[in-house]
């Protein structure tokens, strides 16, 4: 830190040391954010966090003393561009993130600024009444006509296209027309958490991103144990069910009489009766008078289910199962 001003030193030295103290080094974008609405920011972050901007030169100072406490840690120097600050924070580096992007709000665009989205005025009725504003409109690009005493814009019109520099007129326009384009607040632009630099973009993920990732992997892996037949405490009973309907399935198929399946075997056999009958040429008639269903009921679409879905009508404990199971086939 040779041929630096003692001033410097001391603002040097007191990044160094809120870089080393702090789990979590980021630097932020300051770009187009006034006084007051950084001081409110770093009221907000006080609790958990330091904010410090000085100029560039003394922050790249700061980053290689520090590193040689904290490895690692000069990679955020290729951050350090433009108006930029540092943070230090005991906040993990997706928590910071999501509590920065909660500072930001809508401003109003300065003349040269590039349009960050499409800037659109849409069809309908403005705040102003008939007047000379209307010509202003007009040169702008917007059609317009009067309607129930306002100045109504015909149809959506884009005033300047997305990365496009905005135009003087069409800046100190947009504010009257509550069109605030710019988003202001403190845009975090690199973290640093244990010799590991996460960028925006990796910080830039919902809440629960992870739990969703974990949650799907567990019903996934579940199923594949299920399809493989790999036996678990979280599968055996799933296992043990779906060998109960696909054995019952089969002594159905084959005409094996048990207690679970004996009322199927009547009903469609009782069924094959009517349907071999009516092959014969016996009449409705006849068939009604003579033969005497053996259950109530004939196999419907209801009872076929039955014989696919048999937990679904009755729940079969495990224990019931390995025992159905047995009886099937012992």
């Amino acid at each position: 830190m040779a041929h630096v001003a003692d001033w410097k030193k001391g603002i040097v030295k007191s990044l160094i040391n809120e870089m080393v103290a702090k789990p979590v080094v980021a630097v932020v974008n300051m770009y187009g954010i006034g006084g007051q609405q950084i001081q409110s920011m770093r009221a907000g972050l006080r609790q958990h966090a330091t904010l410090k901007m000085t100029k560039n030169n003394l922050m790249l100072l700061a980053f290689d003393e520090a590193a040689k406490q904290k490895p690692g840690l000069n990679i955020l120097k290729d951050k350090i561009s433009g108006q930029c600050a540092i943070i230090a924070t005991d906040l993990n580096p997706f928590n910071l993130f999501r509590q920065l992007e909660a500072t930001k709000t809508a401003s109003p665009a300065k003349a040269g600024e590039l349009a960050p989205e499409d800037i659109i005025v849409h069809q309908g009725p403005t705040p102003f009444g008939p007047g000379p504003i209307i010509g202003e409109l007009q040169k702008l690009g917007l059609p317009t006509s009067i309607d129930g005493g306002k100045i109504v814009v015909r149809k959506d019109t884009t005033l300047v296209e997305k990365g496009n520099p905005i135009p003087a007129n069409v800046a100190a326009m947009l504010p009257k027309l509550g069109i605030f384009p710019m988003i202001v607040g403190l845009d975090l632009r690199a973290a640093y958490e244990n010799k590991v630099v996460y960028e925006r973009d990796v910080l830039d993920i919902s809440e629960d991103y992870y739990k969703s990732l974990f949650a799907n992997a567990v019903t996934n892996a579940h199923a594949l144990s299920i399809a493989i037949v790999f036996p678990t405490t979280e599968t055996i009973m799933s296992l043990v069910k779906k060998a109960f309907r696909e054995a019952l399935g089969i002594s159905i198929a084959t005409v094996f009489p048990n207690k679970y399946n004996v009322k199927v075997l009547l009903s469609k056999a009782d069924a094959q009766m009517l349907s071999v009958a009516l092959a014969a040429n016996y009449s409705n008639n006849a068939i009604v008078a003579k033969v005497k269903p053996v259950v109530a009921t004939p196999v419907t679409e209801e009872s076929k289910e039955e014989v696919k879905n048999v937990e679904k009508d009755k729940e079969v404990s495990e224990e019931e199962a390995v025992s159905g199971l047995s009886e099937l086939f012992g």
